[in-house]
């Protein structure tokens, strides 16, 4: 384990594994035959130069990057965590940038840096479970962002026919090259500026339900058998 942990401690080799991994996402996007659904939801945000809040399951970031239009800047909200500085590297040989931060660790300056390119007319990504979980279970965290911000939050996910799910805490999905999937969208969630304590509870439960319902969809559509969030009220990354 300690030399595992030092392996990976290594810039270089962080480097590297990153290089590697945004080439295999690009490899299953080249080699497999992929759908979009409901592609007109962001297109019309994007024609109209609206800001939004792209939101979708830690464990269906693999090839997230592929729904997204280049043209457009998006920041991800990434953990300073290892493997969020892993995720931000990946990422970034896509063009997407990152910010740095969560609930527990530099929340007050992400949070200013997410409203600052959201009010500068540019989109952030969020995955609402992350960075440890509960799995499929989304905090408040993207609501708040919502509200303040006065920007709608877009559901987003992708299934594959042939993948493979990790055994980690969010059911990490890995797309196998040469297969059939889709990338699906769901309708804008908007957000009141003036939500109170329960609007504001209404708002993260609709965007739980939407993205589980969204992603349970993307899944049939693939054949592919659902993943379940993890039990209501649990605490903590999911064994």
């Amino acid at each position: 384990m300690q030399g595992h942990k030092r392996i990976l401690g290594s810039d270089t080799v962080r480097r590297a594994l990153c290089w590697l991994g945004a080439q295999y996402i690009r490899f299953v996007h080249a080699t497999g035959h992929w759908s979009v659904v409901r592609g007109d939801i962001p297109q019309a945000l994007w024609e109209r130069g609206e800001p939004f809040i792209l939101c979708f399951w830690h464990g269906r970031l693999l090839m997230m990057p592929y729904c997204w239009n280049r043209r457009v800047a998006i920041h991800m909200l990434i953990s300073r965590h290892r493997d969020g500085k892993i995720i931000a590297r990946t990422v970034g040989h896509f063009g997407i940038r990152t910010i740095a931060g969560s609930s527990k660790r530099g929340g007050a300056g992400a949070l200013r840096a997410m409203l600052k390119a959201l009010q500068g007319g540019e989109c952030v990504g969020i995955t609402p479970d992350g960075p440890r979980g509960p799995r499929m279970r989304a905090s408040d965290g993207v609501v708040a962002v919502a509200r303040l911000a006065g920007v709608p939050i877009v559901p987003a996910t992708f299934a594959a026919d042939r993948r493979k799910v990790l055994g980690s805490w969010d059911r990490f999905v890995v797309a196998w090259p040469f297969a059939s999937g889709v990338l699906a969208w769901g309708e804008p969630i908007r957000v009141e500026r003036d939500a109170d304590e329960a609007a504001v509870e209404a708002a993260r439960a609709r965007v739980e339900d939407a993205l589980n319902a969204l992603t349970a969809e993307a899944d049939a559509l693939m054949g592919a058998a659902p993943i379940e969030p993890a039990p209501p009220g649990s605490e903590g990354a999911a064994p």
